[in-house]
């Protein structure tokens, strides 16, 4: 019983500490919307950016869209986004930019800070990118892009990076015709630099993330990761060095904003796990950019023969 209150404080303590890293990211977000790229109709990507284009037309509140975008994207998509837990993150993030990029109109000069474009790019994308890397750390999204990126990942085997181009690319092409051709370039050069303020954020670069794991619970991991963040799992059979003793080593690959969700879900399956994270410059599968086809998810049905073979390399 103890032992069982500890894990759920521990548990309770790193739920509110990302919790904390997700609304002190959107209000990041919200900040850099308000300041910069709002004022100088730079279009960020995704729902929020398609907001921005109806409100430049409506003058409707960007997070009230924000908030309607999201819900047929979340209804659609919610079983693509890695567990209860990690959905539930993503609705508090949305909900939160919502209300924080309305509230902060009040509070802020409507011209912004500044009237360069390259400034408002710069700072935009740095700052917006930061609450991106925040968020992620989270374990959370920020909705909109990630949610779609999800569903044609998973429905049509696109790999997350083509999702994100090409829901950007629309979002720009729309800027360009309402804005100007001009800011939608510079909006284009703001989304990199975004993109680059989150992976150093996040502590990673541009390249996809590996986690080889060997753990004494292989099994609870295995469960984790196949059907809470529905991403595939090897099963490698290993024996110790020095102990001699056989080991199941689990490997799998994941996106650059999935690594801190395995590394929470290892360390609440098996806190005296082994864990080893690396970096692939490419990868080709399930999940990421198809070789061929497409291949077939792994389905429940298998839980009892992956259990069987775990037993069998122990």
């Amino acid at each position: 019983m103890e032992e069982k209150l500890k894990l759920a404080a521990t548990l309770s303590w790193r739920d509110g500490r990302d919790g904390l890293l997700i609304l002190a990211g959107v209000f990041i977000q919200a900040l850099a919307m308000r300041l910069f790229l709002i004022p100088a109709r730079l279009a960020s990507g995704g729902v929020a950016g398609l907001a921005q284009i109806i409100n430049y037309f409506t003058q409707w509140p960007i997070g009230v869209m924000v908030v309607i975008g999201n819900i047929p994207l979340f209804v659609l998509g919610w079983r693509y986004l890695g567990g209860l837990r990690f959905a539930l993150r993503t609705v508090f993030a949305v909900g939160a930019f919502s209300v924080l990029v309305d509230v902060l109109a009040f509070f802020l000069p409507a011209e912004g800070i500044t009237r360069d474009l390259n400034l408002n790019a710069l700072y935009g994308g740095v700052i917006s990118g930061i609450g991106f890397g925040l968020v992620y750390r989270g374990q959370g999204t920020s909705g909109g892009s990630d949610i779609l990126a999800r569903i044609l990942n998973h429905r049509w085997g696109i790999s997350l990076s083509q999702s994100y181009m090409l829901t950007d690319a629309l979002i720009m092409f729309l800027a360009g015709i309402s804005f100007s051709w001009e800011h939608a370039l510079y909006a284009i050069v703001m989304l990199y630099i975004s993109g680059v303020a989150a992976e150093v954020t996040l502590e990673g670069s541009n390249v996809t993330r590996t986690a080889m794991i060997i753990s004494e619970r292989p099994e609870e991991i295995l469960q984790k990761i196949l059907f809470e963040m529905k991403r595939g799992v090897t099963l490698i059979p290993g024996q110790g060095g020095f102990s001699g003793r056989p080991k199941t080593v689990l490997y799998c690959v994941v996106s650059r904003s999935e690594i801190a969700q395995v590394k929470a879900l290892v360390r609440e399956a098996d806190p005296e796990a082994f864990m080893v994270i690396g970096q692939a410059t490419e990868v080709f599968g399930e999940g990421f950019k198809p070789l061929t086809e497409p291949t077939p998810t792994i389905h429940r049905g298998r839980e009892e023969e992956l259990s069987r073979f775990i037993e069998k390399t122990e």
